[in-house]
């Protein structure tokens, strides 16, 4: 029969893989609501004619803020691996544009990276596949979790 400490030692890991697990999708969260948190702001203020590159920036300036704060306040390693669900989250997108048909009004015959930067970049005009709404349901959220984890990577730097 095992000690309680052979159980106890036994269980360990899978409680440290859990509690990472429960961190990564917290970070998630916490870099998608300051997103989520910059579009409402800039919905419901509606600033006419603010460039794309501008959203692009503060899309990554907020939750990067968010990350150092957070890395400040709860050291935890899986804040600097949020950038992953981010990279994920591009591809996903990228396959479901590259999958969609082409056509008068929708990036009328693109090659596959054409139909990627404009619709992801609207460079040099948006592609008209997905509503033009690219930058929103691709490029923005994607860069939010690599700013949050950028800044939770500073924020932790400064501590130790």
């Amino acid at each position: 029969m095992d000690s309680p400490l052979e159980r106890e030692l036994a269980e360990q890991p899978v409680t440290k893989l859990s509690r990472q697990a429960l961190w990564f999708f917290i970070h998630a969260l916490l870099a998608l609501a300051a997103w989520f948190g910059l579009m409402l702001i800039g919905y419901a203020v509606n600033p006419t004619a603010v460039p794309q590159w501008a959203i692009l920036l503060a899309s990554m300036a907020v939750p990067l803020v968010v990350g150092l704060i957070m890395a400040r306040l709860h050291n935890d390693d899986m804040a600097t691996t949020v950038w992953l669900l981010g990279l994920i989250w591009m591809m996903i997108v990228s396959l479901w544009i590259l999958d969609m048909p082409t056509g008068p009004g929708r990036c009328f015959q693109c090659g596959a990276t054409e139909k990627l930067t404009r619709t992801f970049f609207c460079i040099p005009s948006p592609s008209g596949l997905i509503d033009d709404d690219g930058p929103f349901i691709g490029t923005w959220p994607s860069v939010a979790l690599i700013g949050y984890s950028i800044g939770a990577r500073l924020g932790m730097r400064r501590r130790a």
